[in-house]
């Protein structure tokens, strides 16, 4: 039997008392816009009511107001969202540097879910799984129809239990099926080697709450063992996270200047941020490598080195993710993560959908070099004149294995050493000479 009670009247209700509760910006923008669309609102009411009457199940009208709320949230855009209280949980362990699940940074494309990117150690990045990929199915379940906080509940469950995932991945012309094990992923956000003497490595997979403190600390220990003649800053796969903490780490390499800035419709989304004075790494050549998977916080902090021209970016485009989300509570365990701004670069380049091109280019590749073991040189000839200063060929360098394992490291080893080399050759010939007797 149909209820007395007026959808629309409701409906109108909870939106005066939202507009009076919400916060003064947006209410003061809401008064002066836009009236509300009364046919809209009474076409809704209308639909709420058929299927609150006629739906071959019943279902509670606060679960269809929810479902009402999601609907909108998931047309906008891929990043913005409504939150339950898990899903708000899992957004604040992601930035603390642990949580549960496959470990992948996820967006929504077509109705389908899409890889930004694994995290390193993984169960998805160990399986293979890269970024750009469409998973298709969950334990045999279609995704497509779904949301995407309902797709990630099904990615969810206990440490170890298995899920079968339907991947398809471009340039393949099927999809194909793999089965991952969950696991807690604990995301070790920096760590840092040198490729070879002088040479050194940062490694950033995630922008957690104390990145910048931490390659802050990952830079010191490479620069106590000598002064450093080029660093590589690797953000490949790297799905974004804390704001603050790209600052933090473009703010390393920087001597001040902006490093990036926001817009949006309300006046508090116009933000800028700039980098302190100083650069901690004494202005070492730097190489920052990025590719598809790199995303969000990523993507600032490339963009900012490469505008205030203090690094060269190689590697593939980046992903392109240049939109702000502001999570805003709507009550004690529900909340709507909403996107409020973009992020622009110094020279005012907008990320979004676009992302940032490496000023080299360098694909990832599987590249084997030649066999020149017995190739036959002037050392292996009988009677030949021994090196006057008794030196003999030189073993392999560690860096060469990196042309069959990582290539696009392995050019950015290459480039850095070719500017300290030219770097060497350029300087005047006293230079470094002072207070020698």
């Amino acid at each position: 039997m149909q209820s007395q009670f007026s959808p629309l009247a409701v409906l109108r209700s909870a939106l005066l008392a939202c507009s009076l509760g919400a916060p003064a910006a947006l209410a003061q923008h809401t008064q002066q816009d836009a009236q509300l669309p009364l046919d809209e609102l009474r076409t809704f009411a209308d639909v709420f009511n058929q299927i609150r009457i006629g739906y071959v199940e019943e279902i509670d009208d606060s679960t269809l107001l929810e479902y009402a709320i999601q609907g909108m949230l998931m047309n906008l855009d891929p990043h913005s969202a409504y939150l339950t209280e898990e899903a708000f949980e899992d957004l604040q362990s992601n930035t603390s540097g642990e949580f549960s699940g496959l470990g992948i940074e996820v967006g929504m494309e077509d109705g389908y879910v899409k890889i930004v990117a694994p995290i390193d150690g993984s169960p998805a990045a160990e399986a293979g799984l890269m970024s750009g990929d469409l998973i298709l199915k969950l334990d045999g379940k279609q995704v497509k129809g779904l949301s995407l906080n309902e797709a990630i509940e099904l990615m969810r469950g206990p440490k170890g239990s298995p899920i079968e995932l339907q991947i398809g991945r471009p340039g393949t012309s099927q999809p194909f099926d793999i089965t991952l094990k969950r696991d807690t992923i604990k995301v070790a956000s920096v760590r840092e080697r040198f490729l070879e003497p002088g040479y050194g490595y940062i490694r950033v997979a995630q922008f957690q709450t104390g990145t910048g403190d931490d390659v802050g600390a990952a830079l010191e220990r490479l620069m106590a063992k000598g002064p450093l003649k080029g660093l590589v800053l690797d953000l490949r796969n790297n799905p974004g996270g804390v704001l603050g903490a790209s600052v933090d780490v473009a703010g390393l390499f920087m001597d001040g200047g902006l490093v990036v800035y926001t817009e949006g419709r309300l006046a508090n989304s116009e933000m800028r941020y700039s980098a302190d004075a100083g650069d901690a790494s004494g202005g070492a050549p730097l190489v920052v490598l990025i590719n598809g998977g790199s995303a969000s916080a990523s993507e600032i902090v490339a963009g900012a080195l490469q505008d205030q021209k203090r690094a060269v970016i190689m590697g593939t485009d980046s992903f392109g993710k240049g939109s702000v989300q502001t999570v805003m509570p709507i009550s004690e365990s529900r909340a709507v993560k909403l996107t409020t701004a973009l992020y622009f670069t110094p020279n005012g380049r907008s990320i979004q959908a676009s992302g940032i091109e490496p000023d080299i280019i360098v694909e990832r590749a599987q590249v084997t070099a030649y066999d020149t073991s017995n190739q036959i040189t002037e050392a292996d000839l009988t009677r030949r004149l021994d090196n006057v200063n008794g030196e003999t060929r030189r073993s392999q360098r560690q860096s060469e294995g990196l042309l069959g394992t990582d290539n696009q490291l392995y050019e950015a080893l290459t480039l850095l050493k070719g500017v300290n080399i030219l770097g060497l050759r350029s300087a005047p010939a006293n230079a470094g000479m002072a207070g020698d007797g």
